[in-house]
């Protein structure tokens, strides 16, 4: 059954068109998760569908007794009211009157806010949004709408949210960056890619099957489209005479595929550094321990570093794995015990919050405050090169800080950490705001890292593909060390996993297609002229002044026919259109197409030869005259 239909959207931000004609539908049964690169309007539509956000153009079209319950990127709180109030405000304003009190203040503790009688106002940005996922998820609904639920979560609460969400009777609209979620919790992804929506049937790992299909099609049109232009051309440049409807037809054709939109490449992150020298000596905890208001977060531990050491730090929030991490780099100081850290040793630290950015700032000013140039394996790249290489384009280099979105400038800050050629790199909760596109790159930057890595996530796919130990903070303080990425971590631990993880990056190469060409026929008249030849009797063949009957008559009608055959190929790139998820009707067209399209080819080979011999003929008559 249908719930609501966005239909023909588009919404412009700062002249930017984030959402271009945008529709989709939303069923009952669906559970679509919406990725795309950061700043492309993905948080747009989903407060658009919750009716949160305004279309420039477009409707939304929803049934009057549609309960939606929607969690904003970034919500936003009554300060005047206690924290448990705004939540019990937000579900019983959903239409559940029954006294859930217990449930929630539970379901609050569950995730992290152990004084649910509190001020919002002193709670942190990742407190505030783990309880307006409690609202959310509590909120009676026929269609969740949720903009990054896992961000702030531990791994146990994330999986608590996942098992939640499968068993979750109603629709599910949601933006996540976690690939592992993702691939548990959906049915369908919806791709938003330069203003415009793709929709698949399938989870994350489909998708990027589906996607890679889609991309090849696009490319293999576009070299059909160039072949024509190119023949169009030399048509064109024959000196193409427009005394006829039939040619002022092909010119017309001619223009459409001159100015044609062409697909693009997907852009992607590229990441390229060379790190710092790095000594003999890295960094050394000797016996380190912290506590804070009372709790231990960690004790009397030591470690020395190896030199291509790749650790993930897991643990419940609060547990202090960012104060270990701040331990590390020196912004804190231990309570007991020390850290060394040798005289070569370059820390870069992306830390869980951006550094105060100066709005006002523009984007290449800021990169270029940290180094003009940066060393990589291509040589001296400048700031504004290495800037284009974040998907940062010219024009977006010269904007404001302040017109990016919350993503780009978790982008932003990434690459400033970069440019300072760190030889150790240090993240705490790299996966939130980063975009899956980023993610990807990054994580194929950091195989090839030559130096330490040491990172805290609660992203199992980022620790599974990154990381070679990790650290578990156990309550009790101590540090639990296990080989390997998450995964290995819940063996050691004797966790059992609720479903095979699967690698949801593999990609599928592109399949080799068949075109079908004209077979060149026999010539009739080399064969005579043998024949003569040996007979001793060949004499020069007279001069062609015209076409033969039947090259009149194929030369009459060929462009018709041409236009006929465009007409059926544009046709069938509709149905194809309309065909997406149906994939033996979409290979059936597609076979069809490439027929057609190699038949419009030949013809239209054939028709440069039939032009030319035509204004050939016309240069003899003018010579003679």
């Amino acid at each position: 059954m249908n719930l609501l239909n966005v239909e023909n959207v588009s919404k412009t931000y700062m002249e930017r068109a984030v959402l271009d004609g945008v529709t989709i539908g939303i069923n009952d049964t669906d559970k679509i998760g919406v990725v795309g690169t950061n700043g492309t309007g993905k948080s747009t539509l989903l407060g658009i569908a919750a009716g949160d956000i305004t279309p420039d153009k477009g409707n939304v079209v929803k049934g009057n007794s549609l309960r939606i319950s929607y969690l904003p990127q970034n919500p936003v709180f009554d300060m005047t009211r206690s924290l448990l109030e705004n939540v019990t405000d937000t579900i019983y304003a959903g239409g559940d009157h029954w006294d859930k009190m217990g449930e929630i203040k539970a379901n609050l503790i569950k995730f992290g806010i152990d004084d649910p009688e509190c001020s919002p106002s002193i709670l942190s940005g990742g407190q505030k949004k783990r309880a307006a996922l409690v609202a959310a998820i509590m909120t009676p609904s026929d269609l969740l709408i949720l903009d990054e639920p896992t961000n702030h979560l531990d791994s146990e609460m994330i999986e608590w949210l996942e098992d939640y969400l499968k068993r979750y009777k109603g629709a599910i609209l949601m933006v996540t960056h976690d690939r592992y979620f993702l691939d548990e919790v959906t049915n369908q992804i919806v791709e938003i890619d330069k203003g415009k929506a793709y929709r698949y049937e399938a989870n994350y790992s489909g998708f990027l099957e589906l996607k890679q299909q889609r991309l090849d099609y696009e490319m293999a049109a576009e070299r059909k489209a160039a072949t024509l232009y190119r023949k169009d051309l030399a048509w064109i440049l024959r000196g193409a005479r427009a005394r006829s409807t039939k040619q002022k037809a092909h010119i017309a054709r001619f223009e459409a595929l001159r100015d044609r939109e062409r697909p693009e490449e997907e852009r992607q992150v590229q990441l390229s550094s060379l790190p710092s020298r790095m000594g003999n000596k890295t960094i050394i905890l000797d016996n380190i321990s912290k506590k804070y208001d009372g709790k231990v977060l960690f004790h009397d531990f030591s470690y020395t570093f190896n030199k291509l050491d790749r650790i993930g730090i897991i643990g419940p929030n609060g547990c202090g794995k960012s104060t270990f991490l701040k331990v590390i780099v020196g912004a804190l100081t231990p309570d007991s015990g020390s850290v060394e850290t040798g005289q070569t040793i370059q820390i870069g630290y992306f830390s869980q919050e951006n550094e105060v950015l100066d709005e006002s700032a523009r984007v290449i000013d800021y990169i270029r405050d940290t180094a003009e140039f940066i060393r990589t394996e291509d040589g001296l790249i400048s700031a504004s090169a290495m800037c284009e290489r974040f998907l940062f384009t010219p024009e977006m280099q010269y904007a404001r800080i302040g017109k990016l979105s919350g993503g780009e400038k978790r982008r932003l800050y990434l690459l400033k950490i970069l440019m300072t050629a760190p030889n150790v790199i240090i993240l705490d909760e790299p996966t939130n705001d980063l975009d899956i596109q980023t993610l990807r790159v990054l994580e194929d930057y950091l195989d090839s890292f030559a130096g330490i890595i040491i990172t805290v996530s609660h992203d199992r796919y980022f620790l599974d593909r990154v990381v070679t130990r990790v650290f578990s903070f156990e309550p009790d303080g101590t540090i639990f060390r296990s080989e390997g990425g998450y995964s290995d971590y819940r063996l050691h631990k004797g966790i059992s996993d609720k479903a095979d993880r699967q690698e949801a990056s593999k990609s599928s190469g592109g399949k080799g297609g068949s075109g079908a060409g004209g077979k060149n026929g026999t010539n009739a008249g080399d064969a005579a002229d043998t024949q003569e030849k040996k007979k001793g009797k060949y004499r020069a063949p007279r001069e062609k002044t015209k076409l033969s009957y039947s090259e009149q008559k194929e030369y009459d009608n060929i462009e018709s026919e041409i236009e006929k055959l465009e007409a059926r190929s544009a046709e069938l790139e509709t149905l194809m259109a309309g065909a997406a998820t149906d994939f033996p009707r979409l290979m059936e067209l597609s076979k069809e197409k490439d027929e057609v399209d190699a038949e419009i080819e030949r013809k239209m080979e054939r028709f440069i030869e039939l032009q030319e011999m035509v204004d050939s003929f016309s240069v003899s008559y003018d010579r003679f005259t």
